[in-house]
């Protein structure tokens, strides 16, 4: 009665998930036959489903993994990677409210809004239509990653692929173990270096699952698409307090199982070295240094103000208070980001340091020893929560780009019931798309960084709209067109292009001081030609890689990128990523026609209206707004400059002194826990 690792009451608990899923979207249809009530569920979630729409949103199952791996293998620095977005809550409480007061319906309206510009508005809805392959994918690939270390083979069913693929990666985690411990003989060398370029083109596994890749991406596609369909915006919401509830299991089923299995509470401080409680410590300085998160919560934030379903989720908000407190969603993945750092220390307990030949399964590893049939069950459900809960909103927005600023910009004729049905059948093409493009990945770092900065172009243009009066739609398309081939198209499609894939300069090996092996200069991974001949040249590995065009830019004009470490160079390419748009944004803007004042005014004039609370106060506000654009410019920080920071009211004050006061007493939590844990 098993399936792989699985017991038949683990199939029936997420058999029951997914029915429940299916019969809470159909519930949600009946308020979704219209577009504002299927995009933005009738702009009328009040604060419980914006915690739950923003908690849902935020967490993803990935974020555990990872956090889990990276502590097991650096201590509670490890988790500064996830847990450095706490410092972005209180940008939160003022974000939250501009997509809200903004009063549309998608993220392309803005740039017809505020620059007349239905080239800017098309062309960003395509983008977002494409980059959607990527997100839907990620998401996809991070369930199947997680869900196939749970669904395991047992050794008596390997074959010898199997076999080979799993002994193979076990001998090279030893011999580099080894090399950094300085034990590696010379002879040795070569073997290592045969098993490296079998594991950059993806032969070698720590585990063999019976989950059939595509099977998973198509049972899942099929779940997420048909409660989307059905309900909409208020089928995500609803069935976001299911899926939070499921998130918060997965997050602490480990815990209690952890701790049970070593011993208790106090084991924890003798079977984990003392270093590893050390939060602010150096022990992962050179993964996790505080420049290298500085740069990614750069990019994070810069390429957040451009994801399609921001207005979505706040503008379905009743009003803007609503959308605020949605921050509290996100306060409630920071302290799931707690949980996962010490289901990584109870790891270390249980494996030891070292213990497992691949840390980034050590999730997997303790769900398989510590959870019997029912839980393991019950951690998959949790798998597909969070990240179905993601993915939803991102499928509605990708939809009502489609609708509203593809397809009526081609036939304007479109009535609102017949939109809904093109938004339906968009949602199933886009999740098929994602399916598609999931089977395509395989390197998660180049995923991860595909992922950070696919959006900064449009994320920076969007920042300044909401900020800078001087900004020009002709900046907006200088930006995207220089960002996304300096960022994106360049860099993805080296690999590639013949000369640039094999080119001696750009495939080359370097050893920064203190690191264990040579690593790649430009690359992300590079391989020989002619596999398991060592003197046969070095080239880009298969599949998806990035060129850092970024370092090889700046070595252009005497850096030298060769000293620095594998990830130094990383966070020189994401410092670059995202200052080089506001960049281009603020010099061509100086450069080409200011759009037309009263247009800007009247933009500037709406988002200093507060949203009325009645349809009434609303509209009566927004036409005074209409009849004097300037009647809220004595709010300006700095009135007669282009900048539209507004000076703080009572609400603003007090809210960022809470998130910031919530912010710092979750860090003080977790330093509390950690210090009350260690020796």
């Amino acid at each position: 009665m098993t399936f792989g690792s699985l017991h038949v009451l683990d199939l029936a608990i997420i058999a029951a998930y997914l029915l429940a899923v299916l019969y809470l979207g159909r519930r949600a249809a009946h308020g979704a036959s219209t577009e504002e009530g299927f995009f933005l569920a009738g702009r009328k979630l009040g604060k419980l489903y914006q915690f739950f729409l923003n908690f849902g949103n935020a967490t993803e199952p990935q974020g555990a993994v990872s956090t889990a791996s990276f502590v097991y293998q650096q201590g509670a620095p490890g988790s500064w990677l996830s847990f450095q977005t706490v410092f972005m809550n209180p940008y939160f409480w003022f974000m939250n409210v501009w997509f809200r007061r903004v009063r549309l319906t998608t993220l392309s309206d803005l740039f017809e809004d505020r620059f007349a510009s239905r080239g800017l508005s098309f062309f960003y809805a395509a983008f977002q239509i494409l980059v959607a392959c990527v997100f839907l994918g990620f998401g996809n690939v991070t369930a199947y990653k997680i869900a196939s270390s749970l669904v395991v083979k047992p050794e008596a069913e390997w074959s010898t692929a199997d076999r080979s693929a799993i002994e193979g990666h076990r001998e090279l985690k030893a011999l580099e173990r080894r090399q950094a411990r300085g034990e590696l003989a010379p002879a040795e060398r070569p073997r290592l270096d045969a098993l490296r370029d079998r594991d950059s083109r993806g032969e070698l596994s720590s585990h063999v699952t019976v989950l059939n890749d595509l099977v998973f991406y198509a049972v899942f596609t099929l779940v997420v698409g048909t409660y989307i369909v059905m309900g909409g915006m208020a089928a995500a919401a609803v069935n976001e307090g299911l899926q939070s509830v499921l998130i918060i299991v997965f997050s602490v089923l480990l815990i209690p199982a952890g701790l049970h299995a070593i011993g208790g509470w106090s084991e924890l401080a003798r079977k984990v070295p003392e270093r590893m409680f050390d939060l602010f410590g150096a022990g992962a300085a050179e993964q996790f240094s505080v420049v290298g998160l500085a740069a990614i919560l750069l990019v994070s934030v810069v390429q957040n103000a451009g994801l399609s379903h921001n207005m979505g989720i706040c503008g379905s908000a009743r009003d803007e208070f609503a959308a605020r407190t949605g921050v509290s969603g996100t306060y409630l993945k920071r302290l799931m980001i707690i949980l996962w750092a010490f289901a990584g220390l109870i790891a270390v307990a249980l494996f030891g340091p070292g213990g497992l030949s691949d840390p980034d399964a050590a999730w997997g590893a303790m769900s398989n020893r510590l959870l019997g049939p029912g839980l393991i069950g019950l951690m998959l459900a949790g798998v597909l929560a969070g990240t179905m809960s993601t993915l939803a909103a991102k499928a509605l927005a990708i939809s009502s780009l489609f609708v509203r600023n593809v397809y009526r910009q081609i036939w304007p004729g479109l009535g609102p019931e017949r939109g809904v049905f093109y938004a339906r059948c968009t949602i199933v093409a886009v999740l098929i798309l994602g399916t598609a493009s999931a089977w395509l990945m395989r390197d998660f770092f180049s995923i991860m960084n595909l992922v950070l900065t696919v959006n900064l172009p449009f994320g920076a243009a969007v920042l300044l709209a909401f900020f800078w009066r001087r900004l020009t739609a002709a900046a907006v398309w200088w930006c995207v067109i220089l960002t996304t081939l300096v960022v994106l198209v360049i860099p993805w499609t080296a690999s590639h292009v013949p000369g640039l894939r094999d080119h001696p300069g750009l495939t080359r090996m370097t050893s920064a001081a203190g690191a264990a092996a040579p690593a790649p200069v430009y690359y992300n991974r590079v391989v020989r030609e002619r596999p398991g001949d060592s003197g046969s040249p070095l080239v880009a590995a298969p599949g998806l890689n990035r060129l850092n065009l970024e370092c090889w830019l700046l070595s252009r004009v005497g850096m030298d990128v060769d000293v620095l470490s594998r990830t130094q160079r990383v966070t020189l390419q994401f410092f670059f990523d995202g200052i080089f748009p506001f960049v281009v944004l603020l010099a061509a803007s100086l450069l080409t026609r200011p759009t037309d004042p009263r247009r800007v005014a009247e933009f500037y004039g709406k988002m200093k209206t507060p949203v009325g609370a009645t349809p009434e106060l609303e509209a009566a506000a927004l036409e005074a707004t209409r009849s004097d654009p300037a009647r809220f410019d004595h709010t300006k920080l700095w009135p007669r400059s282009n900048w539209e920071f507004c000076r703080w009211d009572r609400v603003d004050t007090i809210g960022f002194l809470v998130c910031s006061a919530l912010s710092a007493a979750i860090v003080l939590l977790f330093v509390g826990l950690l210090r009350w844990a260690a020796p």
